[in-house]
């Protein structure tokens, strides 16, 4: 990670902060049971509740490379600030609350603090200890932050105090912001093909940012599952398996605003030319937009095949050109023009409607999102020099003239 801007108005620390409390929830949630849920700014910066309703609150700490806690350390007696209050609010000892301190620092060797690690090991005497040595340190402390502090722990009894203290669990070393990916992709995507994790991982965190962002403004106030993140995880890994493809362009729109009426491209110009409404070109716009975004994603993150494309659109021109003769097939040289719109739309209307139930028209077995295969066919429409579909009986003869070009 950058150093840490040394300009005393900088928020960089304390954005990082923002950034790292839902990354690290993620991280989390993932090595617990699906059934608990986590909570973001409730009770503390993180809260666990597990399927029994069993409650951790979890305070977070990004800190500086090196940053170690000792026994006044204000990250643990501020974050024991706001856990005494949930504690004396939830009946104290009869609550069934528990306490985590998050934090990148790591516990001195010789600080009090070190009794309430993981990996501590505890006497008897140790535990009944552990008041007196709170005790010890926070009358050494001159601090003005401190001070009220020392009051609010003051007034649980020694018995209280040791239920409370003793409920409190720090994990230091933390995983850093920019360490968390690696992890999450390294333990918890073994079932994804590495090449492909760190898309899987990118789709997975666009989530789960959204999922916060809606518990965050109201609209999910229950938090996050475990076993959400799980489902999401395992539908992403099936998208990049080797007969489907991952569909991120759903429901998405063109920077630019859409004109039916002026947009001068060869696949619009051929649907003005079979009489389709303004509605149904602005759907064809969106597939081919979608389709064609889609199709470079698929490219930049390196999922298609040498010529899989290309084999694809083959077999959907081939297709196209066995209905053509079906739908032209009673056309004459002389027929009106009228009759020549009609075959033109009922061959567009295959395309758009019936085509998608034809299973070797996918481009992989499983990729069944209908603008992959709609906007294919806008695509090969609006292939150059001459579209390698039309619906048009007569478009090709009148190709010049549509597109305002002298041959």
């Amino acid at each position: 990670m950058a150093e840490a801007p040394t300009d005393k108005f900088s928020a960089g620390e304390q954005g990082l902060g923002y950034i790292y409390q839902p990354r690290l929830a993620l991280l989390h949630l993932l090595q617990l049971p699906e059934d608990t849920a986590v909570l973001l700014e409730k009770d503390d910066d993180l809260d666990f509740v597990d399927g029994d309703g069993r409650k951790s609150l979890a305070s977070l700490k990004h800190k500086a490379s090196g940053d170690r806690l000792t026994d006044l350390s204000t990250d643990f007696w501020k974050s024991v600030n706001i856990w005494l209050v949930r504690y004396k609010n939830n009946g104290r000892a009869a609550s069934n609350l528990r306490f985590l301190l998050l934090t990148t620092a790591t516990v001195s060797a010789n600080s009090f603090l070190s009794r309430l690690l993981p990996n501590h090991t505890a006497t008897v005497a140790d535990a009944t200890a552990l008041p007196a040595f709170a005790d010890a340190a926070l009358a050494g402390s001159t601090s003005k932050t401190i001070a009220p502090i020392t009051a609010a722990f003051d007034e649980l009894s020694e018995a209280e105090k040791q239920d409370f203290l003793e409920r409190i669990l720090i994990l230091d070393g933390s995983p850093r912001i920019d360490d968390i990916p690696a992890i999450i992709k390294d333990k918890h995507m073994r079932s994804v093909r590495r090449e492909h994790r760190e898309f899987v991982f990118g789709r997975l965190e666009g989530w789960w940012t959204d999922a916060i962002i809606k518990h965050l403004t109201g609209s999910r106030p229950d938090g996050i599952f475990g076993y959400e993140v799980s489902d999401k995880l395992s539908g992403f890994a099936e998208e990049y398996k080797a007969d489907n493809l991952p569909i991120t362009f759903r429901g998405k729109l063109p920077a630019d605003e859409i004109d039916t009426d002026a947009d001068p491209r060869m696949f619009v110009a051929q649907l003005r030319q079979i009489g389709i409404s303004s509605n149904r070109i602005r759907s064809a716009i969106l597939d081919y937009y979608r389709a064609f975004e889609q199709r470079s994603a698929w490219a930049r993150e390196n999922l298609l095949v040498s010529g899989e494309v290309e084999e694809y659109e083959d077999r959907l021109a081939d297709e196209w050109n066995r209905y053509k003769d079906v739908a032209f097939e009673k056309l004459k040289d002389d027929s009106a023009e009228e009759a020549l719109r009609e075959a033109g739309a009922t061959l567009y209307n295959w395309a758009e409607f019936e085509t998608g139930k034809i299973e070797s028209l996918r481009i992989r077995a499983r990729v069944t999102e209908p603008y992959v295969l709609r906007g294919s066919f806008h695509i090969l429409a609006d292939a150059t020099p001459e579209p390698r579909v039309y619906w048009h009986p007569r478009f090709l003869d009148r190709l010049s003239g549509v597109l305002g070009v002298t041959p």
